[in-house]
């Protein structure tokens, strides 16, 4: 799936679901998903960048679920599990040991 009608440079409205993550990571990982939603109009290539850009940043072991209809049941790191909205589309970050 794709986003219809991104500009370059628009920013969608953001909204945090469930957060076990540091307010300054936390902003840093949707300020990224911005980025990817720029650069990509897929979702997996989305998920893709995120994962590569948060295991080079945070270190291994991430994982990245983004779309607009799905369910999910995970185990995470403390400290490091968000799910939120940028627009549309759902993100699911997560990382495991």
């Amino acid at each position: 799936m794709s986003l219809q009608g991104k500009d370059e440079g628009e920013k969608f409205k953001v909204m945090i679901k469930a957060s076990d993550m540091a307010d300054d990571m936390q902003s840093q990982i949707i300020e990224l998903a911005q980025t990817a939603i720029q650069k990509y109009s897929v979702e997996k290539d989305i998920a893709g960048f995120l994962k590569k850009e948060l295991d080079r940043n945070y270190g291994a072991t991430w994982h990245a679920v983004v779309g607009k209809n799905f369910g999910s049941y995970v185990t995470h790191e403390s400290n490091y599990f968000l799910y939120f909205y940028v627009g549309p589309l759902a993100f699911l970050l997560f990382k495991t040991g």
